[in-house]
Order: structure tokens, then C-alpha cells, then sequence
């Protein structure tokens, strides 16, 4: 079973400090807060009398009992309520963490209470228009009992237990729903996979879906510098947490832990409004793989341009999502059923993004895959195989120490859909490669086009994300696979997006030459006349981290990488070309 392979540290109570908020300190009891309360000068007073009941245990099925914050609007009429689950403190909301990544990003923290968990839903909004919101300490977080456990099917479990245990509440409508960026975004696939009766919708926001693909081995590699971070800096409690870094040095192959820690998407069936973006390099690929995967008939997705805290707190985006709420914790007729089941974002990293564009799927009906070939000799992207073969290659650690293939459109091309590259690759003086691609967009004078996603892009986030801190600026689609574990999972690979089984290692052999799969994160992008789409091939990660300040993965390379292109061995790059 996946619970004898755990691993686990001791962790530490959560005290006062950056991570500490007004609302942490263990104190039951229910209270009222009045409309006009503040409870902080930065924050957005509440525009309605709201009814605070902290601390209200609740008892899991293994006898384990949490806490959690209920948040209601005053009175006797009975209230749907959306959960939070997530294990960042449940009073984090005013902590200077909080209001430091606020500030990061550009937000005014008067757009928020200060009540709702960090990435959670404002009890200042919803309180008004008729929601309870609940904000739990999850199982080993803060006075909550147990030892605590990262993006887990347990999770799932607890979930459903406090779902139904709100249900039942003399407060409650019955209607429960779920809501929240990245953590709690991450939570609503292993809770909806549970099925609990009680559960209505869901809001995942961008949010992991694969442990070992998206976070602690992605392509194979054991890049664990956020996971390292998120096992530190959260799940702070009286027992123990899990040590996701310590499990992946473990066991680095696919397992039955790793396979505990991917939700059940077949049994996903809850209405679900799924919000993705091309640009969370943590989030995007789980995010797209659990909206293709899960089996909700009613389900939406929408793509936003940006990143998701200044997305989630969008006041537009915020209305959108009342109406799905409305419709089906309240049972409104509000015309929710006619919105588009998939609207996207087309990049022009110019300034002029188009959002909000409809479509019945994703990628669009009107989208052909096509391939566009890499040549050695002429370094280009062509959409006919090269007769001749020319490799191209170099060396590890070499300047340069990558190759690159460019394709210039004479017309406007958009691509929107699954990149994907193929690739015959050799390596000389080693028995295995760590292979990253990258998709750039290049202007007619071959100048790389990026865009910042958030509103802040001041100098400190221009140095955040020089070499890194990709979540705060898009610099293209990227994908990475460690070439001994190329071995497709044939029923989890589509035309689309291949998958990799990651559960055996097939080095080289010298002069070998294998053929690999890699995806590359889902693109929305518009090239006008003139413009260019660049493929890189390296082996080193040309992005940086993922989030600020982490220390960058060392590949495991040496000798030389040979890209073979033409004859025999013709490598292609797979794009969505939308009709024109």
C-alpha cells in the first residue's frame, strides 16, 4: 500500500512570524462581524454582517478530528458553502507571506478581506450574495489531529468527510462546492474523485494533477526545488508532515505512492468550471490533463492570458464564476448551460491578446496538427522531410550548448492546441540525456518575444525572472524528458500528447540512436506575416525555475547530444495549425 511508502519528517507548530495571520490562533467560538468590520487597515471592509464560528472540530472516519473556520452571512436563511482545502494556514489570510505575494504581483491587498485563505475565496464577496465559506485546517496543519500528507488520495478522503459533514449543518442548504487556486485547485480532483453526495461543483483554478509528472519528477528528472520549498514553508503542525523530497529520491521510478497521488479522473463526474493558462509552468500541464481526462458531462474551460491570483480576484472573472456557482448550488436559470464549453487565449505578446474566444473543445475543431520537420543543414523548420540526413549536435556544457530550428510564416498562422516534438536522438560519450525543447516566438528580425503575467513588472520581477520565475513571465512552451525513461504508457498517450510510463530505464547504447516523444506544454499563440516560431533543443533547462528564488536543476549530461534530422531519421515538430 502507497501509506507504507510514505515519508515522514517532524514538523513544528505554526507560531508567530511571517506566516502567521490575526485569525491563527487557536480560539472556538462564534462571533459576529459586522458590515463595515476591517480587520486590518490594508483590507476591504465586509460589506455584510458576517458570522465567524472558528475553530469548529470536526471528526474524520479514522477518528482523526480538524478544524475549520466557518464564514456565513448573519440570519436564519439556510446557505450553500465552498470549501478551501488546503494546508496553508486557515488565519493566513493577513499574513505579511500573503501580502507579500500581493505585492509581488502587483495586487492591491484591498481587493480581498483578509479573511480568505491565501488562493481561497473572499468571504467578503460571497458572504453577500448568499455563500458560507469554509476554511479548514486540513489533517496535521496547525491544531488539526494526524500527520499531514502533499497532494494525496487521502486528501480526497478527509474532503468528502468534511463536505458531508457541512451538509448536514442546520446553516446549510446541503449544496456544497469547492474553490481555489494551485493547492486548492490541486485538492478538488482527488475530493471530486470521491464522489461525495453532497458536493455540487467545483472550481479547480490551475492545479497539479500528476505528482510525479508535474512537481517532483517531471520528464523524469528529479528537479524538486518548489516541492523542496512546499514541504518547508507549509503544513506546519503538531505531528508530523510528508516528505515529499525524501520519497522522490526514493523512489524515482513510477510506484503504487506515486500512483496514490494521481485522483481517480474516471469518477470525476461533479459539474466542474476548470480555469488553465499556457504559462503556469507548474500547473499547466495538470491542469490541461484533468480537464481532457475527467469525466464530467458538464464541464468548462476557460484559458486565461495572465497568471492566476491576479485571474482568481479578477471582479469580472469573479462574476463569471458566481453565475456557475448560482446555477447549480442554487438552482438559478441564468442561461449558465449556454456558455461556450471552452473559451481560450491567443497570445500575441505584443500587446494584443485575444481572450475569451469559443470553441465546443479543446483544441478547436478547426485545428490540423501538422508537422514541421527539422533540417540539420539549413537549420530550418520544414513541412517536408529532409531527403538528405544531417545531424545537428553539441556538446555538454559547451558555448553554445543547444541547436535550433526556425520556421518564418509569410502569412498569419495561429496555433492553439498540443505541441508536441519527435525526436531521434544520439548520445557520444554517455549512456543517457536530460533533453529540454522550447517553443519561441521570434518577430521578423529574430528578436525572442515574452510577456509578463502579471501587473506588476517593475525591476526587482525583471530580475525574478531573468533566469527563472516563469510563472511571472512567459517565454514559450517548453517540455523536457530524461531519454532512458522514453517508454510510452500506450493507454495514457494520445495522437495529441504522449505520456511516458516512467516505471522502467532503457540506457543508450553506443552509436544507438532511439526515437523520443516529448510533450510540450498546450500553446495559444498568433504569428503575424513576417514572424518567426523557433525550436530549441538543449540539454540544460533554458527556462530557469519555476518560481523565485529556487535553486535551478543540474542536468545529468555529459559528452555529446546528436539531434539526427532527414533520410532515415527525420525528427519533427508537431504543432496545432488553426484554419485560417
Amino acid at each position: 500500500m502507497s501509506d507504507d511508502l510514505k515519508v515522514f519528517m517532524p514538523s513544528r507548530p505554526l507560531e508567530p512570524g511571517d506566516r502567521y495571520g490575526l485569525l491563527s490562533g487557536f480560539d472556538p467560538g462564534t462571533r459576529t462581524l459586522p458590515a463595515g468590520f476591517q480587520i486590518a487597515p490594508p483590507f476591504r471592509p465586509i460589506p455584510v454582517d458576517i458570522v465567524l464560528e472558528k475553530d469548529v472540530p470536526v471528526v474524520l472516519r479514522d477518528g482523526v478530528t480538524i478544524h475549520v473556520d466557518v464564514l456565513r452571512p448573519a440570519g436564519t436563511q439556510p446557505v450553500p458553502v465552498i470549501v478551501a482545502w488546503s494546508p496553508y494556514g486557515k488565519g493566513q489570510g493577513t499574513s505579511t507571506s500573503v501580502m507579500g505575494v500581493f505585492g509581488l504581483v502587483g495586487l492591491d491587498n484591498g481587493i480581498v478581506s483578509g479573511l480568505a485563505k491565501f488562493e481561497g475565496p473572499d468571504p467578503a464577496y460571497w458572504c453577500a450574495r448568499g455563500y458560507g465559506i469554509c476554511n479548514p485546517d486540513v489533517r496535521g496543519v496547525a491544531d488539526s489531529e494526524g500527520d499531514s500528507v502533499l497532494w494525496d488520495r487521502q486528501e480526497g478522503l478527509d474532503c468528502y468527510d468534511l463536505i458531508e459533514w457541512l451538509a448536514g449543518q442546520e446553516w446549510c442548504t446541503g449544496k456544497v462546492a469547492m474553490s481555489g487556486t494551485s493547492y486548492l485547485a490541486v485538492s478538488q480532483w482527488f475530493t471530486a474523485a470521491e464522489q461525495p453526495p453532497h458536493l455540487a461543483a467545483i472550481n479547480p483554478w490551475e492545479g497539479v494533477s500528476d505528482v510525479y509528472r508535474d512537481l517532483v519528477l517531471r520528464g523524469g528528472m528529479p528537479d524538486t526545488g518548489f516541492a523542496r520549498q512546499l514541504r518547508d514553508f507549509s503544513f506546519w503542525g503538531l505531528g508530523r508532515k510528508e516528505d515529499i523530497v525524501a520519497e522522490a529520491e526514493r523512489y524515482p521510478l513510477m510506484n503504487d505512492l506515486w500512483q496514490h497521488k494521481i485522483p481517480d479522473f474516471d469518477r470525476i463526474t461533479v459539474p466542474a468550471y476548470v480555469v488553465a493558462s499556457y504559462s503556469n509552468t507548474l500547473h499547466t500541464a495538470g491542469t490541461f490533463r484533468a480537464w481532457r481526462r475527467m469525466a464530467s458531462a458538464e464541464k468548462w474551460l476557460r484559458v486565461h492570458n495572465t497568471q492566476e491570483w491576479p485571474d482568481y480576484y479578477d471582479e469580472a472573472n469573479v462574476e463569471d464564476l458566481r453565475r456557475f456557482f448560482d446555477h447549480y448550488l442554487k438552482g438559478e436559470d441564468n442561461g449558465w448551460e449556454r456558455t461556450p464549453r471552452v473559451r481560450y487565449s491567443l497570445l500575441d505578446l505584443r500587446g494584443g491578446d485575444r481572450v475569451g474566444v469559443a470553441a465546443g473543445e479543446f483544441p478547436p475543431a478547426d485545428v490540423t496538427p501538422t508537422r514541421y520537420y527539422l533540417d540539420g543543414r539549413s537549420r530550418a523548420l520544414t513541412t517536408t522531410a529532409p531527403a538528405d540526413a544531417v545531424p545537428a549536435a553539441y556538446d555538454v556544457g559547451a558555448n553554445p550548448d543547444l541547436v535550433s530550428f526556425v520556421v518564418r510564416f509569410d502569412q498569419e498562422t495561429v496555433l492553439v492546441g498540443y505541441p508536441k516534438a519527435h525526436l531521434w536522438v544520439e548520445a557520444r560519450g554517455a549512456d543517457d540525456m536530460d533533453l529540454f525543447v522550447l517553443l519561441q516566438k521570434l518577430d521578423a528580425h529574430g528578436t525572442p518575444l515574452q510577456a509578463f503575467t502579471t501587473p506588476n513588472q517593475g525591476p526587482m520581477v525583471q530580475d525574478l525572472t531573468e533566469r527563472g520565475a516563469t510563472i511571472l513571465r512567459y517565454k514559450g512552451s517548453d517540455g523536457r524528458l530524461r531519454v532512458s525513461l522514453r517508454h510510452l504508457d500506450e493507454t495514457l498517450s494520445t495522437a495529441d500528447v504522449p505520456a511516458h510510463s516512467f516505471d522502467r530505464v532503457e540506457k543508450l547504447a553506443p552509436g544507438g540512436i532511439v526515437d523520443v516523444e516529448i510533450d510540450l506544454l498546450p500553446v495559444g499563440l498568433v504569428f503575424h506575416p513576417g514572424e518567426q516560431l523557433r525550436l530549441v533543443v538543449s540539454g540544460r533547462n533554458l527556462l530557469g525555475t519555476m518560481m523565485p528564488r529556487l535553486v535551478e536543476y543540474t542536468p545529468a549530461n555529459s559528452g555529446q547530444h546528436v539531434i539526427h534530422t532527414g533520410g532515415a531519421h527525420a525528427s519533427y515538430l508537431r504543432l496545432p495549425v488553426q484554419a485560417r
